[in-house]
């Protein structure tokens, strides 16, 4: 986090040597950041798995044969910066009985289980039971969502994960569905910033639209 204090004084001190000022550069700090824009996931993201971008901008995971299971951690798609306060938002879809997962407060992206926060990402539109783990926007471990607002698979959905001053946020296809403190029961040993990144689950998984900013 020092690294990126220092190049956030940089950019204020370069606008302000050259007529902007502190305004315009805390929007700028404050500005999304399309991860997709370049066209490379390698800009942004670091994986071994078989995660691939398309000229239209969708990230599609395509697990090859015999990657079956969700512990194959480097094959998850990370964000390359640690992040403490961000808001992250993205479209994802999956086939039938799909399972994937928005993971943030990673220390070690070798070994991302115990000591982790996932958003889950299920196939779970029409399910009435809310848990954390059978319906999307749960966070885990074990904290169930206020409501099912997941679209059925093969259909497009929204997601927006906000962790600013210690609370978590979800919203899933414009419905807050979660919102917990990073020091309820479950959370409070978890640690407060890290890597975040996208679940290869060992089967087919989309991204799109994916930005992210510093709060």
């Amino acid at each position: 986090m020092q690294i990126r204090n220092i190049h956030i004084r940089i950019l204020v001190l370069t606008l302000l040597c050259t007529g902007g000022t502190a305004s315009t550069a805390l929007a700028a700090k404050n500005a999304f950041i399309d991860l997709f824009a370049g066209g490379d996931l390698k800009e942004h993201f670091e994986t071994s798995g078989n995660w691939t971008l398309t000229k239209d901008g969708v990230a599609h995971l395509q697990p090859r044969p015999g990657e079956v299971d969700w512990k194959r951690y480097g094959d998850y798609l990370w964000l390359k910066q640690p992040y403490h306060d961000f808001e992250c938002e993205f479209e994802y879809k999956h086939e039938k009985k799909g399972n994937g997962g928005f993971y943030f407060n990673v220390t070690d992206r070798h070994k991302a289980v115990g000591s982790v926060i996932e958003i889950q990402i299920i196939d779970s539109a029409g399910k009435k039971e809310l848990t954390g783990h059978a319906i999307s926007g749960g966070i885990l471990p074990g904290i169930a969502p206020s409501a099912n607002a997941a679209k059925p698979a093969g259909e497009w959905n929204r997601m927006n994960v906000t962790s600013l001053d210690g609370v978590v946020t979800v919203t899933l296809n414009g419905v807050q569905v979660n919102q917990a403190k990073l020091t309820h029961t479950r959370l409070k040993t978890k640690p407060k910033q890290g890597f975040i990144g996208f679940q290869d689950h060992g089967i087919p998984f989309w991204l799109r639209n994916v930005r992210i900013r510093e709060r």
